[in-house]
This record gives C-alpha cells, structure tokens and sequence, in this order.
C-alpha cells in the first residue's frame, strides 16, 4: 500500500462532497429535494437506475460467486430483464397520473392511508437493512486498503482478512463511507444523487476494466489459458435447467423469480420509483428502465469474467495465497478480489480501483438515504401535518430525516460485521422477502377490489406463509417474490369479492 493510493481516495471523496454542493442553491422546496424539478434527461436515468442497482455487492460477491461456481447467475439477469419490461408497460404510465411524490401515495390514495404507511414502513425497513449489509461489505474492502499502509499499525493485511481484531478499522471504514455519502447527499439533494451516479458509474466500470485487464496479464496463456482451464471445470456453465424450487440460480428460478424480483423492487421501492418521478416524462422513465437491464446484464457478464480469471490465477498460480482469506477450511470468496487488488494493482491504480468501489457503495447509500428520507416526509410527516407547513419547514424536515437514515444505515453495517457470510446472498433474499408483499399489494391496487382492510390482511398471510417458507422449506430466497406476492394477492383479492364489505378505519362507509 502506497500514500498516493489513499491520496487518490481522499481527492475522489472531497470532489463527491463538493459536486453536491453544487446543487445545493437548486433546493427551495421538498420537490426540488426529492424529485430535482423533473428535468432530468433519460439517459441520466439510466445511469443512476445502473449505479444505484450495482453496489459493493456486486462488486465483490458477484466475482466471489464465479469463483466458488460458475456463470449460472447471468439466469437471474435474464428474468431482470423481463421484470423491467412488466414494469415499463405496466406501473409506470399509472405513476405519471398524479403529482406524486413516493411510490405509496397511490396505494393511500386507493386503499386508505394506513395501507400506504404500512407499505412505506416495509420499504423503509427494508431498505435500512439490505443497503446496511451493502456498506459493511464496502468496510471490508476499504478497511483492507487502510490496513496496509506503511503507517498503519493497528491490524496487518492477512489479520483483517482473517477478522482477528480489526473491528474498529471495519467500524472506521464503514462510518467514513456513510458521512462521505451524507455529506453530499444532504447538500445536494436528488440532483446531486442522479448526477452523482452518472460519474460513479463511470468510475466503476473503469476501475473495474482496470483490474480486469492487469489480472487476465497475471495469467501467462491470456484469455485461451481461461477458456481452457474454465471449460472441464464446468466453470463455463450458463445455464442450469434443473427443477429444483431448492437451489439456486438455476434457470427457472433466476427467470421466473428474477422477473418477479424486478417487478417487486423496481416496480415498488421508492428508491428506483423515485427517479422515474424525476423523469421529464412517462416515455423517457420506460426507456431509461428497460435500457438499464441490459447494462445491468453485460456488467454481471464483465464482473463473472472478473472471478473466473482470478479462480484460474489463484488456483493455478498462487493457491498459496488463499491461506489468507481461509477460514475453518472454507475460501470466503467475497474477500477474494479484495486480496487481489491489495497484493497486485500498481501504485496508483489501486487507489483508483478502491475509489471505484466506494463509488459503487456510495451511488446505491445516497439513493437509498434520499428515498428513505422521501418516504418519510412525503407519506409521514406530511399528511400528519396535514401540508400546513411552509416549504422551509419541510425542506428542513427532509434534511434531518436524511440524516437519520444514515446514522440508521451505518449501525446495521456494523451489526452486520458479526454476522454476514455470503453478502449477495444476505441482500437479495432481505429484498425478496418484502418485495413480494408490496408487490401483491400493487397488484390489488391496479384490481377491482373494493377499498377495504383485505390487502392488509393479504399482506399477513403472504408474511406468515414466507415466514413458514424460510424456517421449515429449503426453498431458495429466489422464489419468495413470486409466493409473496401471489399469496398477498389471492388473499386481498378472494376476500375482496367473497366479503367486499371487510372495513377499514377510513373507509367512508364506516364514518
């Protein structure tokens, strides 16, 4: 580790704090916080829909996956895919009919307010611990960068891998990428966010095509050396057709269940919802959405190719080194990457592939903050408020709830430190548990059910169902979208029918 390296960091997370000052004369009211005047371009849209969706997560653990397996995660891009184009055709035009500021107004709007707090407090909780375990996983990678430089003394490169002793480096790590990312989130607001994200996810991509390029020169046969070595291993292997509602990435599961993954965040959360509200028009948040899945699917196939060059580099040329990363016998393949670019990246460029890193933790927790602190003014406070306030006052409110969704986030990062295996795991299946709820109620929102309680009802049984499909079934985490959001939707619907007079607390009939 070199002092330029951390100089090339530092410049990296000055210049994000100051390009979101320099939105920060744009914010007049909570519109312009959250929605940046509805200006932005598509394109724009793209990118931040792209680098919002890509993480420290898929930095690593997608690599880590390729290396422990194969390329049968690229399924699970196919059914985002799909699940993109449900959405285009389906919500978006029905977002663009009102003056919306969240995703759940529309379900208060339809079904009373409590189902629309009820759906924002899931999203919320939601979002606090799957974007949690996303900061962690870029602590470990940027606790790794600080623990080899030659003036540390706290904990040594192979002791942080090995976690003996390096939590309050990790804690470090974590609660500098948090208040970096709230600095500029918090002066900038959503333009800062989108605009943001455009420049992370160049630096990203570049940093790792960088990587890409200096570890396929490690391997002395190139490309046809992978090829060749990959194939018998079946570490090639794309597709996986095997029927099995108990494995992963197989197939069916990452088309069906990915589809329906999809459909249920990008159709539902009020993180990616958010930007389309911020598109100029219906038509430009479609393109933006279905465009950015096929980015999404050839950066999944660039970072897969990422972790077979290094499980033919490590494994053929430095199986030694693995002892590192090693523990109870078992290679922990999310910290496989990381050991790369500490021990082999050129001066310099380490430092800028770390700063890609952080730019990719960084582009998903401003997304996630400024929605969160969304959703909270605009389905909370303001209709508790009931819109009396002046535009300071809630402009101020948003501030403050964007503050605390960061010190939110960073606590559930540094709880996750002692409890996290397999990190893109751990996210996803958070994401599919609540994603199928709130999807089933979507789904009754765009039905004929009359306004009643029978959608929350819905939602109680499809959480016990998933409750019961996690503790006693091995059914993969890649299904619960698909059984949460069927079984919220055939309750709320049946009931709906069968007994349409079930009341809720606003229902106008009951008043």
């Amino acid at each position: 580790m070199h002092p330029l390296d951390l100089v090339v960091l530092c410049v990296y997370l000055v210049a994000m704090v100051a390009f979101g000052a320099c939105f920060s004369s744009q914010q007049r009211n909570v519109r312009d916080y959250f929605l940046s005047g509805k200006q932005v371009p598509w394109w724009a849209l793209l990118g931040s829909i792209v680098a919002t969706e890509t993480s420290t997560v898929t930095l690593i653990s997608v690599p880590g996956y390729a290396f422990g397996g194969n390329l049968t995660f690229l399924q699970l891009a196919l059914g985002y895919i799909l699940g993109r184009i449900v959405v285009a055709s389906v919500l978006i035009p029905r977002l663009f009919r009102g003056n919306l500021m969240t995703a759940y107004q529309p379900l208060a709007a339809r079904f009373g307010p409590e189902l629309g707090r009820l759906s924002a407090s899931i999203f919320l909780l939601t979002r606090s611990v799957s974007d949690g375990f996303r900061l962690f996983a870029t602590g470990l990678v940027l606790a790794a960068f600080l623990s080899t430089l030659p003036a540390n003394g706290i904990v040594s490169h192979g002791a942080f891998l090995g976690i003996n002793g390096a939590t309050g480096l990790l804690a470090l790590s974590i609660g500098l990428v948090g208040a970096t990312t709230l600095a500029y989130t918090l002066l900038g607001g959503m333009a800062a966010v989108i605009w943001s994200d455009v420049i992370q996810l160049i630096v990203y991509m570049l940093g790792a095509l960088i990587a890409g390029f200096i570890l396929l020169m490690e391997i002395p046969g190139g490309w046809s050396e992978l090829i060749a070595l990959s194939q018998p291993a079946g570490k090639l292997t794309i597709f996986d057709f095997a029927f099995d509602p108990t494995q992963s990435y197989t197939f069916w599961s990452g088309l069906v269940g990915g589809m329906f993954l999809t459909a249920g965040t990008h159709g539902t959360d009020q993180m990616f919802v958010q930007r389309y509200l911020c598109a100029r028009t219906s038509h430009d948040a479609r393109r933006a959405l279905v465009w950015s899945g096929v980015v999404i699917f050839f950066q999944f196939a660039l970072f897969l190719a990422i972790g077979l060059m290094l499980w033919v580099y490590y494994t053929t040329y430095a199986p030694d080194d693995l002892a590192t990363i090693t523990v109870d016998g078992v290679v922990q393949t999310d910290r496989i990457f990381p050991l790369f670019m500490m021990a082999h990246l050129p001066v310099g460029i380490r430092g800028l592939v770390v700063a890609s890193i952080v730019a990719a933790a960084m582009s998903t927790l401003s997304s996630s903050l400024n929605s969160s602190a969304a959703s909270t003014v605009g389905d909370f406070y303001i209709p508790i408020t009931s819109a009396t306030r002046s535009d300071r006052h809630y402009l101020c409110a948003a501030r403050w709830a964007t503050v605390v969704w960061a010190v939110v986030q960073i606590a559930v990062a540094i709880i996750a430190v002692a409890f996290s295996k397999r990190v893109v795991d751990e996210v996803l299946g958070i994401q599919s548990f609540t994603g199928g709820l709130l999807l089933g109620v979507f789904l009754l929102a765009l039905s004929s059910v009359p306004r009643s309680a029978a959608p929350v009802i819905g939602m109680m049984v499809g959480t016990a169902v998933l409750v019961a499909l996690k503790l006693l079934t091995a059914v993969s985490w890649q299904w619960y979208v698909l059984v949460g959001a069927l079984t919220t939707f055939g309750i709320g619907w049946v009931l709906g029918q069968v007994v349409p007079n079930i009341p809720s607390k606003t229902d106008p009939t009951t008043q």
